[in-house]
């Protein structure tokens, strides 16, 4: 197959069932966020889910990869990113799996309906205008900060996109984890699995993985937690089975 590319792209191998992802020379590429983020969702067969901000649409390709999900949809404002994305998944023949739409999270129960998803996942923008410095290249800006949508919109579209009992799943960073907790039960989103992200053992958190439920009762499992590297430059065994090698 002939692979439509940009002079600023590259096709990478994702090591899962021979898929592949275009991404930017110099710009925005998916990281380990989105990799752990896919490996804790759990699509059952025949549900549908839906990815909010998806970027380069890794996750719903990942999700694909992983699980028996009947379809995966995705949520993206830039339409360049989101014409990648749809790029990225005519390259691994997904057309009839996976829709890739332009669109505002703001917007997404009117764009997909009400109660109308099993499942939703987002790695939405981590920083808000009280943290750091925005990247000057706005694709990354976008991605990075809460430029275009806000956390409680994120969680606002979640909940009412989602079936009775439907699942939300998210990665974000501990630092706003009391901020999350609230938005999520305020839109009625009850934790239930939360798994803390080490880059080393001995070294502090720096991202949270957290599974909510639509009208679910108020109980949260905190597993135990993942770390990333058992070395500079080595991955623990747990990050090679996520990653699938």
């Amino acid at each position: 197959m002939i692979i439509d590319l940009k002079s600023n792209e590259r096709v990478d191998d994702l090591q899962r069932n021979g898929f592949k992802i275009i991404q930017k020379t110099d710009g925005f590429c998916f990281g380990m966020d989105a990799v752990l983020l896919s490996g804790f969702a759990a699509v059952k067969e025949g549900e549908k889910a839906l990815d909010l901000g998806t970027g380069t649409g890794i996750i719903p390709i990942l999700l694909k990869a992983k699980t028996k999900g009947s379809h995966f949809s995705a949520l993206e404002i830039q339409e360049e990113m989101a014409e990648m994305a749809r790029r990225s998944v005519a390259i691994n023949h997904l057309e009839n799996d996976i829709t890739i739409v332009t669109g505002d999270i703001k917007e997404a129960s009117r764009i997909f309906g009400e109660a109308s998803f099993d499942v939703v996942t987002s790695n939405p923008p981590y920083m808000n205008d009280s943290h750091g410095l925005k990247n000057p290249d706005l694709p990354k800006a976008i991605a990075r900060h809460e430029v275009l949508c806000t956390l409680d919109d994120v969680i606002r579209e979640a909940a009412r996109v989602l079936r009775p009992g439907g699942r939300f799943y998210m990665v974000h960073r501990p630092h706003r984890l009391i901020e999350i907790i609230n938005t999520l039960t305020s839109y009625k989103l009850e934790p239930k699995r939360m798994k803390l992200v080490h880059p080393y053992i001995g070294r502090e958190a720096n991202m949270v993985l957290i599974e909510a439920v639509r009208g679910g009762r108020s109980m949260i499992k905190v597993e135990a937690p993942i770390i990333v590297y058992k070395e500079p430059g080595v991955y623990t065994e747990e990050i090679y089975s996520i990653y699938g090698y």
